[in-house]
Formats: C-alpha cells, structure tokens, sequence
C-alpha cells in the first residue's frame, strides 16, 4: 500500500505540499485496513459439517485406545479392532485393493482374502497411527465429490512440537455417508491414500504371481504377522 502511495505522489507533485496532513492521512488508512482484518481474523468460526464432526470424534478415539497405556496390549488391540472394525467399511475396501482380479477370482477365495485383508489393515492402521498416539487431531476442512461422498482433511499435531520432526502432519479421510451412517473408506498421510497404494501393491504382485488369489492371501497373513511383531513388514511386493 505504501508504494501505491509512493506513485500517487511522485505522479503530483503538488501533493508534496501537503506534506504532513497527506502523511496523516495515509497512517489512518493503514489503520482502517488493519482494523478491518482484525475484525475478519475475529470472525466466528464455521460449524464443522456432520462428517468432520464424525472424523474428529472417531480418530481421537482411536489415539486414545492406542496410547491408553492403563491397559494391557492384548486388550489395546482388542479394543482398537473392535473400534477400527466399527469405523471402516473394510469389506469395500478390500475389494477395492483386489481390484480387477476380484471379477474372475473364486467367490470362495474371494471371501478368503477380504478376511485376510481385514486382519492386514488392522495390523497396517494399528502401526500408522501409533506412531501418532498422545498427538491431537485437527480437522481443517472438508469437501463433498458426490452426494454422501466426502474428503475431510485434518492436521495431527503434537502438543510440544516445535522441531521440523514434529511438525504437523496432514492426514485426509475418506468418508462415505450410507443411509445416515459415516463410514472410512480410505485415509491418505502426506498425500499418499492407503488404499490406492494397496491396489497397486497387489495389482503387482498378482501379475508376478499369475493372478493367484489364494497367494495373495497367504502373502497378506504373512505380511499381517511380521506388523503384529513389529518387524518390518516389506509391504505386498511382487517377489
């Protein structure tokens, strides 16, 4: 604004004569404009819409069962998959990550995988998101793709973070809304969707593995075991 000023003055030079009278008056319109943002930054803010209510109580539930350190593990992972299993539509999502293959595979192997799939991204949403536990959840906005059909994004924050490792993360929800009830379809760290990055994983490994549903369940239970121990779990690769 000062610069605009700055021509004004330049392009008349009778202005100059003014000199501290036009100095005044360019102080006070600094001041309006600072007034004015001080009343738009005060504004109240806007009501969270049904679904980010929905994420902002669901996720902290689950942090809170995972850094509950008043219970024993067993029951910790009890309770988170009772929680998660509530939360999510993993059958969907199962599907989803099976992706072209689930048309010509087995019914029966099929329902082999999505069993096996339920376990996998339990174990998958457990590992995640205890790496987040005692950090609080900030939803930041959402937008609906369709009807019933919402992106809600979020910031974890950490309460003492003030170093480049502690800065918030931003982590968005996929969230379904059927007949009234929300359910998580997928969830995406840093830009990257869990589910999307799934299907592709075991598009590749299905293509090394001559479409074989049945191995690709025994890899899931493979994979499922080495996260519940805490060994690096390699992800669904295609060797």
């Amino acid at each position: 604004m000062s610069q605009s000023f700055d021509r004004l003055v330049a392009a008349d030079p009778a202005r100059l004569r003014i000199g501290g009278a036009f100095a005044a008056g360019r102080a006070a319109a600094m001041a309006l404009v600072l007034a004015l943002a001080t009343l738009v930054g005060a504004a109240p803010a806007r009501a969270a819409t049904p679904a980010e209510s929905f994420v902002q109580t669901s996720i902290e539930k689950g942090l809170g069962i995972l850094g509950n350190k008043k219970i024993s593990d067993t029951q910790r992972k009890t309770e988170f998959r009772e929680f998660l299993i509530g939360l999510t539509d993993i059958r969907r999502t199962a599907l989803f990550t099976l992706g072209a293959a689930r048309r010509s595979a087995n019914p029966t192997d099929v329902d082999a995988f999505v069993d096996a799939f339920r376990d996998y991204a339990i174990a998958i949403y457990e590992t995640r998101l205890s790496a987040y536990s005692g950090q609080s959840l900030k939803v930041t906005g959402s937008t609906e793709r369709a009807p019933g059909d919402f992106v809600v994004t979020t910031l974890l924050v950490d309460p003492s973070g003030d170093t480049a490792e502690k800065q918030p993360i931003q982590v968005d929800f996929r969230v379904d809304q059927d007949n009234g009830k929300f359910v998580v379809l997928d969830a995406s760290v840093v830009g990257v969707w869990l589910a999307i990055e799934e299907r592709d994983q075991f598009t590749a490994f299905l293509a090394q593995h001559d479409n074989a549903v049945p191995a690709l369940t025994k890899h899931l239970k493979e994979l499922t075991k080495k996260l519940e121990s805490g060994a690096p779990s390699g992800q669904a690769s295609s060797h």
